[in-house]
């Protein structure tokens, strides 16, 4: 029993393609029964004749309270939107945009804008990935139309990644720390590239090459910000939870955010988003206080009189979270900036400049994962009928009237979801369920001020899912067992009641999730049973060709590699026991950083270092790379 609502705070997915919204007759009539539903759940719920005792009334009240607003909001947010944003200057502004240039590489197009040439960097954030999934990012990006420079910035401090880049052709950009997370890291390439827009991907987020020239158009507006496009997951087959997660996200990227148009409310997601630089200067750079730094650079914006612009077309494609480790960091990541919204930020402050409608519309982004919180409540309904004989309704209450109002919120919803999507899928409610851990945890980390780590979202797999999920198993027995006497209660007094049927559907959900653990848990012991196979075949080999006593000889021994085979020397030596061996050394040749790449720190940093400092930092980082660093020329080129 959970809410089924589109998030108001998410920051990727999308299961499949989102094109550009649709809203036919028949989805307005879906929701305007869906809200009637709603409005008569509640009047069912609050009228006094049907209160039961307190406690569970209490829990019901404000879970339900919770839901039911939220579910009001998104659905007058829904009617509100429009389809397409584009206006009569956009198109305009479109048809002009390569000044008919017709060059026979569109990656060198120049961008104009009110005749006007523009300039536009792109920034693909990094943190660890996989190589492969950034440099395909890269490539990708450097495919795009219309000229731009694409940069890789590198908070995982990877050399292989910095040579990797390189054959892509793309600038690499390495700073000294990580402060600021991913805002920190935008904003420190932002003091080496000056384009007057920039695009900002994730690691994972493959770009499409119209990317720019469908973004681009948009910014003939002067008070315009940022324009946002939807995020959708390639990977969304691949596993229940990576399921579960894009689908919960996909009519908010299909319906909501194009209804945030009307209220100048759509909020930045994080990636697959381009910014004017003015806009983000004058808000003092990407907001570096919360790690939901999309969210809060967008409100600051808007409080400064910017505008916004959500384009509901698929323009980058994606990683879902495909595991339980992953899901659960990324979430606990997303509601944190929530809550921090929520209990630091004064949204109905009079020195706010924010439109009502807009201080609505935050206030749902804030509040949003309270409804993750809700379900706890209501988990706790029907074990306080069943043990202690409290119920949340007054006795009187039919079975059936129960069950027409309840039908009236939740399966209309249902309904809604599957009219909208094409399908409904059981991995939705399952994790709007089973997601509450993370959210009331996100929620006492902002009351305690408790800062978490920043972790990508992607598909993490490396630790266990069920160290991530131990309450969700201790409810789970406990629901299995309070099912177990329900049962032998109702048979007893020859009776069913609501109450059992209630916490057996609970406990379905709860198992079907530990399943779904289970499954992955599984998968991941047998990649590891793998991976040591794997390790442990090319160490036989060696032992096998070679001595240990002659290797540990031979690998003293450096002479020059031969001529026509550079890298590689033959080494001759005298073993211990005095036998003369010879054996081949591989050596890694010494490869210069690439041309375009920087290994820096700040640079007043580095130029009012102390002498020993600059030292150091020459010898950790390589002398070459760091003249080049120090050359600001160089770098911005």
């Amino acid at each position: 029993m959970t809410t089924l609502l589109p998030s108001a705070t998410a920051h990727d997915t999308a299961a499949s393609p989102v094109q550009a919204a649709e809203r036919s007759p028949v989805m307005t009539l879906l929701v305007l029964i869906a809200t009637l539903g709603v409005l008569a759940y509640s009047t069912f719920l609050l009228n006094p004749a049907h209160r039961g005792d307190l406690l569970p009334y209490s829990f019901v009240i404000v879970a339900e309270s919770i839901l039911a607003f939220h579910a009001v909001v998104s659905m007058w947010t829904i009617l509100a939107g429009s389809p397409d944003p584009r206006t009569f200057a956009v198109h305009q502004a479109r048809d002009r945009l390569y000044a008919h240039t017709t060059g026979a590489d569109p990656t060198t197009w120049p961008l104009m804008l009110r005749g006007r040439t523009v300039t536009v960097e792109v920034f693909i954030t990094a943190y660890g990935e996989p190589v492969e999934t950034i440099t395909r990012t890269a490539a990708a990006a450097m495919r795009m139309r219309g000229r731009h420079r694409t940069w890789v910035l590198d908070d995982g401090d990877s050399d292989e990644l910095r040579d990797a880049v390189a054959a892509t052709g793309a600038r690499y950009v390495r700073r000294m720390g990580s402060g600021g997370a991913k805002a920190g890291n935008i904003n420190h390439a932002l003091t080496l590239a000056k384009g007057e827009f920039f695009v900002v991907l994730d690691a994972d987020f493959v770009p499409r090459e119209e990317l720019l020239e469908q973004t681009m158009p948009f910014f003939v507006d002067d008070q315009l910000a940022f324009v946002q496009t939807p995020q959708s997951y390639g990977n969304a087959a691949q596993s229940t939870i990576a399921r579960g997660a894009a689908y919960l996200q996909t009519m908010f990227y299909k319906f909501v955010q194009p209804g945030r148009n009307r209220f100048n409310a759509a909020f930045c997601v994080g990636t697959n988003v381009v910014f004017r630089r003015a806009a983000v200067d004058d808000v003092g750079g990407i907001c570096t206080d919360s790690k939901s730094e999309d969210v809060w650079t967008s409100l600051l914006m808007h409080e400064r009189g910017w505008n916004s612009i959500f384009l509901p077309e698929v323009l980058a494609v994606g990683d879902a979270p495909e595991s339980v480790e992953a899901y659960s960091k990324q979430q606990l990541r997303w509601a944190t900036g929530g809550f921090e919204i929520l209990l630091t930020h004064p949204l109905w402050s009079r020195r706010s400049n924010l439109t009502i409608d807009q201080r609505l519309q935050y206030f749902v982004t804030a509040t949003f994962y309270l409804t993750g919180i809700a379900p706890l409540l209501l988990l706790l309904v029907p074990p306080m009928e069943i043990y202690l004989d409290l119920h949340p309704m007054s006795v009187s209450i039919s079975a059936a009237q129960w069950v027409v109002f309840y039908g009236g919120f939740y399966v209309m919803q249902i309904v809604l979801m599957w009219f909208t999507l094409g399908t409904f899928r059981w991995e939705t409610l399952t994790l709007a369920t089973v997601s509450f851990p993370i959210y009331t945890k996100a929620l006492l980390n902002v009351i305690r001020g408790k800062d978490v780590g920043w972790s990508v979202t992607g598909a993490v797999k490396t630790r266990s899912p069920y160290n991530f999920i131990v309450p969700q198993m201790a409810f789970l027995l406990f629901l299995a067992l309070t099912s177990v006497v329900a049962i032998w209660r109702d048979w007893m007094h020859g009776v069913p009641s609501l109450a059992t049927g209630w916490n057996l559907v609970n406990t379905v959900v709860l198992a079907a999730f530990a399943l779904t653990a289970r499954k992955e848990a599984k998968a991941l012991r047998a990649a590891r049973r793998a991976e040591r196979r794997a390790a442990r075949r090319p160490a036989r080999r060696s032992d096998a060709a070679v001595e240990p006593s002659v290797v540990a000889v031979a690998r003293r021994i450096d002479t020059a590699p031969a001529a026509d085979r550079p890298g590689i020397a033959a080494t001759a030596a005298q073993s211990p026991t005095g036998l003369v061996v010879t054996a081949p050394v591989v050596r890694r040749p010494a490869s210069p950083p690439p041309e375009r790449s920087v290994v820096t720190s700040p640079l007043p940093i580095r130029q009012s270092a102390p002498p020993a400092a600059r030292a150091a930092y020459e010898s950790r980082r390589g002398a070459d790379v760091f003249r080049q660093a120090v050359s600001s020329s160089e770098v911005t080129r």
